[in-house]
This record gives structure tokens, sequence and C-alpha cells, in this order.
């Protein structure tokens, strides 16, 4: 025990790190698990863009939207979608499936979503960068 605590002396600023980045992955684990947002791969995506007609809407800025997407994806930026929702509001019962490029951007959007009384809000786990990498189609045009 008297081992830890002069490790601990000696090198503080490393070991307080160690506990707040454990402490951080333990909060972000609970609020992944505990969230209405659901995290998807690719294949899920496909599942529910194909059996329960999904609308995909891409929160990417338009030069990304542009570059590549998924086929027939709604492009609402993010900054849209946390000033006005109109153009979803018609597809409030129906799952939406949330791309940006790595999937962080998505869920940030699915969590303003759910606290407007959507039900189904999903996001693309690993974003256009997992879709592609996975070689699913990717259209564009627009």
């Amino acid at each position: 025990m008297q081992e830890y605590i002069e490790f601990f002396q000696a090198h503080t600023i490393m070991c307080v790190a160690w506990v707040a980045l454990f402490i951080a992955l333990i909060v972000t684990t609970f609020k992944m698990a505990f969230s209405k947002v659901k995290n998807i791969d690719t294949q899920q995506a496909t599942l529910l863009i194909n059996k329960h007609d999904a609308v995909v809407v891409d929160v990417r800025g338009p030069e990304e939207f542009r570059k590549g997407h998924i086929v027939n994806a709604q492009h609402i930026p993010m900054a849209e979608i946390k000033n006005s929702r109109s153009k979803l509001e018609k597809h409030k019962s129906k799952p939406i499936i949330l791309v940006c490029n790595a999937g962080m951007t998505s869920s940030q959007a699915g969590q303003i979503l759910v606290k407007d009384g959507f039900e189904q809000v999903y996001s693309l786990k690993g974003g256009m960068g997992e879709w592609q990498a996975a070689n699913m189609p990717v259209s564009r045009k627009k």
C-alpha cells in the first residue's frame, strides 16, 4: 500500500488524469445506455430504410453533403435542426436515421429531436466514414 501512495505522490497529475478519464468513460457509457437515441450500424440502417421506410437526415455541412451522401438522404444541417424542425414534422412517427461524419454530431441532433417528441431516432454509428468503408451506395447528386 505504501508503494501506491508514493507512486501517487510522485505522479499526481498523471493519476488524476487517469481517474478523470475513467469517470468520463463511465458517464459516457451510462449516457449511451439510457439514451433514447440509439446508435445503429450500416446493416441495421439498411434494414430500417428498406423495411420500415426510414427517413435519412444528413446533418453535415453543404460541401460535405455534395461530396457524397446516402441515397435519398435529406440535407438538414445541424444549425437548422437546432433552430427549426419544420422539414421533419411530417415524419414524427417514422424512424429517422441521422448521419454526420463520425457519429458524434448526429447523436447531438438526435437528442434535440427526441426532446421535440420524435419517437424513433437513430444515429448512424461511425457516420459517413463507416458507411463508405462498408461499400454502401453513395449519391453525389444535388
